[in-house]
């Protein structure tokens, strides 16, 4: 439905839309990647929400472990390839294994604090709340902030999957794979 803006399209409005994002040696379709470069089609709105993600996934509370599992589990509940394919290549970055990956699909994780995670974002995403007693779970290691990241993690990167979804946002060939990210930082 919406392809990456062409580079010659690319004006100084849609690099500045990646500024809290992307350093400025990288704001070239390019370096960006799909998604970034379908989202700067509307600058003032990635401009907007850029930062926001940016929080969700360099600067929140929540541990970099419990973030890619809220992350993965979203992805898998909207059926977000593109989400999927960049943040299991993260998790695995951080220190998850292919089992923690794959509990991700099934909903059912050995780590009895990792089951909760996972319990939070299915409560989220079936009744737009969490309940008491996962709440309750949650805080046996996160506090009230890391807990509020948690479910702003989820929004966050819902809003981005049903956009990626909508907009019809294909995954780059090697998605994933070192060579990929170190091609786009280079």
């Amino acid at each position: 439905m919406l392809t990456p803006l062409p580079a010659e399209d690319w004006d100084d409005q849609a690099r500045e839309a990646l500024a809290s994002t992307v350093p400025p040696e990288r704001r070239r379709p390019d370096k960006v990647g799909n998604a970034l470069a379908t989202l700067v089609r509307h600058p003032v709105l990635a401009g907007t929400f850029l930062p926001f993600n940016t929080y969700l996934q360099k600067d929140s509370t929540l541990p970099e472990r419990q973030r890619e599992l809220v992350i993965l589990r979203t992805a898998f509940h909207h059926d977000c390839e593109y989400e999927w394919g960049h943040h299991s290549a993260m998790a695995l970055q951080v220190g998850l294994t292919e089992a923690d990956i794959e509990a991700t699909r099934s909903g059912t994780a050995a780590d009895e604090f990792d089951q909760a995670v996972l319990d939070a974002v299915d409560e989220l995403h079936t009744g737009s709340r969490i309940s008491p007693q996962t709440w309750q779970r949650l805080g046996h290691r996160l506090d009230d902030r890391q807990r509020m990241d948690l479910m702003f993690t989820f929004g966050g990167y819902s809003t981005l999957a049903f956009a990626l979804n909508t907009f019809g946002v294909q995954l780059e060939d090697g998605a994933g794979s070192d060579e990929f990210y170190a091609s786009t930082v280079s």
